[in-house]
């Protein structure tokens, strides 16, 4: 199984629709927080049509209409400040922020932990966990980036988007 996984978009819907192009064809999307505005999540569910996977940041303002969003999207769970997921046999948690995903990494509990929240893209093997953080869609600190994540393999991979 592929896995996309992107974060912080804050609003920034062409970038998005780059993104979107690139992971077309993933068999699940995990976003890591930082939609801002209802639309957003509104444009990401349109634009890839398996499931969805949100966790919120600490810039998703507008949580009822989010929500309302997700709910009428019918392929986006919100599963609130953090996701636990079993997703082809590998366990999977996601959060915003990177602090809690390294304690969470730091627990042997998942086979990969990811984050965003601080706009950089990482990878790192902590025992048996990876550690990942997808970097930002919104492209601030120069080029938009998102990752795969690999089930088979447990690998993941950084992509830059021009």
């Amino acid at each position: 199984m592929r896995i996309a996984v992107l974060s912080d978009i804050h609003d920034n819907i062409w970038q998005l629709d780059r993104v979107l192009k690139r992971v077309q064809g993933a068999d699940a999307l995990i976003f890591c927080g930082d939609f801002c505005a209802p639309f957003t999540l509104t444009q990401l569910a349109q634009g890839f049509a398996g499931p969805v996977h949100v966790v919120w940041g600490n810039n998703d303002g507008d949580k009822w209409l989010l929500t309302r969003n997700a709910s009428a999207a019918g392929n986006v769970t919100l599963h609130g400040e953090l996701a636990e997921l079993e997703l082809d046999g590998r366990r999977i948690a996601a959060n915003h922020y990177p602090h809690i995903a390294r304690q969470l990494a730091e627990s042997g509990n998942y086979d990969v932990v990811m984050y965003g929240h601080d706009h950089t893209a990482h990878l790192e093997q902590i025992g048996k966990t990876l550690l990942l953080n997808p970097g930002e869609v919104m492209g601030r600190f120069g080029k938009s980036t998102f990752a795969w994540y690999d089930t088979v393999t447990g690998q993941a991979e950084i992509v830059a988007v021009e």
